[in-house]
């Protein structure tokens, strides 16, 4: 049996239908505007890659993000695995247990119900636990509201493969 600490779940319903979503999630161009990161270059999303860059909010651009991803079921789910709240500067990180992420979508009359559950806190050494833990709810909290905003953008075809959507910033949208 999981503790109540062991898992992160959130839910948000997004106006958007699967494609889109999925574009968000899949896309490492598309994931990086919403989730913060520059990715290095020729990262795709694919099981069993490693897909690695830089954070880009301001005080963290030190943070290398870097996940190996696990599943991928097109406009259904997406998974990865991470080493949870890995931030201070120098430290490797690579000794420790990693952390399961799974985004799952679920089309619904209204858009599309995006579940995120990150799991596996229990294993991460108990120093770093309960705070790994606290900085990721908190982190998925914010991230649930920027992919809402993400998906909510006007977009156009994608310049790179000229099909799926292209969402722009919204510094690139003009004023009503």
């Amino acid at each position: 049996m999981t503790s109540s600490t062991d898992r992160i779940e959130r839910s948000i319903l997004l106006k958007a239908d699967a494609s889109r979503v999925w574009h968000a999630l899949s896309d490492a161009e598309s994931f990086g505007s919403w989730f913060g990161v520059k990715f290095d270059s020729g990262v795709v999303f694919a099981p069993g890659r490693r897909a690695q860059g830089h954070v880009t909010y301001p005080g963290y651009e030190h943070i290398v993000f870097a996940v190996q991803i696990e599943r991928m079921e097109p406009k259904r789910l997406l998974s990865w695995r991470w080493h949870p709240a890995a931030v201070e500067p120098g430290r490797d990180y690579s000794d420790e247990p990693t952390t399961l992420v799974v985004f799952e979508l679920k089309p619904v009359e209204d858009g599309t119900l995006l579940t995120i559950v990150e799991s596996g806190f229990d294993q991460i050494p108990p120093q770093r636990r309960l705070e790994a833990f606290r900085m990721n709810s908190g982190g998925w909290d914010e991230q649930m509201r920027n992919i809402a905003s993400h998906v909510a953008v006007p977009h156009e075809p994608c310049p790179t493969c000229g099909r799926a959507p292209r969402y722009l910033p919204r510094s690139a949208m003009k004023p009503a």
